[in-house]
């Protein structure tokens, strides 16, 4: 069984490191593979490409999952309820992409509700502005009257979108954002959206649970495969 087999521990100082098998992750808790290693952008794409991510917080060390299930988003089944129609045909958000990563990504690591911590820490918010910069991760943005109120950031890799964190300061803020991100990764011909783990905001926008072997397969059709990402179409502006 996997829970037999123990933890792996990734060396820090060897780059090459490989990832243990996903069905060696834990059962309990759920997904846990490995532990430590560092965030290098090298590390980070590796391990997303093998249906891997880091989530951890500031006092442990690295952690890897890959969980059983995996919550992923189909673009075409995207949900929109009628609120949420009700606030598309309002306009009142401008959405952008690409224009404040950082600042996105600074808004999702602020502590929710009344838990005082946040599992994206310093290392973790430098790692994957270092992986914006080189073109890998991105965000999407919801404006209101010039003040940014709602998005959400995450990787692309081939035809594969995976979606990491989002906030939202506005109602359904997050939402918009993320409507325009799904539309706009099925023109580009995106097949999948990574949401990790479930919740109940994401089960409302239409994300499902699959076995984590048809989560790999999925990443073995599509991950390889040329990445375009672009400019907002004019109609979404």
């Amino acid at each position: 069984m996997a829970a037999s087999i123990p933890l792996k521990h990734l060396d820090p100082n060897d780059a090459d490191a490989p990832f243990p098998d996903v069905a060696h992750a834990l059962r309990d808790p759920d997904g846990l593979l490995a532990f430590g290693g560092d965030l290098s952008s090298a590390r980070l794409l590796r391990a997303y490409r093998q249906g891997i991510f880091p989530w951890y917080s500031e006092d442990q060390p690295i952690l890897w999952w890959s969980p059983d299930p995996r919550t992923v988003l189909y673009p075409e089944r995207l949900k929109i309820s009628r609120s949420l129609r009700k606030t598309l045909r309002k306009n009142i958000y401008t959405v952008t992409i690409d224009a404040a990563f950082r600042a996105v990504i600074s808004y999702c690591a602020e502590p929710r509700g009344d838990s005082p911590g946040t599992w994206l820490t310093a290392d973790m918010i430098n790692a994957y502005s270092r992986l914006h910069e080189t073109g890998h991760a991105h965000s999407i943005e919801s404006w209101y009257e010039g003040e940014l109120v709602g998005g959400l950031y995450g990787l692309a890799m081939g035809r594969v979108f995976f979606g990491e964190s989002m906030f939202s300061r506005r109602s359904d803020a997050s939402k918009v954002a993320f409507v325009r991100l799904v539309s706009q990764l099925q023109k580009w011909g995106y097949v999948l959206i990574d949401c990790q783990v479930a919740s109940a905001h994401l089960a409302s926008l239409g994300a499902e649970a699959i076995p984590r072997r048809g989560f790999i397969e999925l990443l073995n059709n599509y991950c390889d495969a040329p990445t375009y990402w672009g400019p907002l179409d004019a109609e979404h502006e």
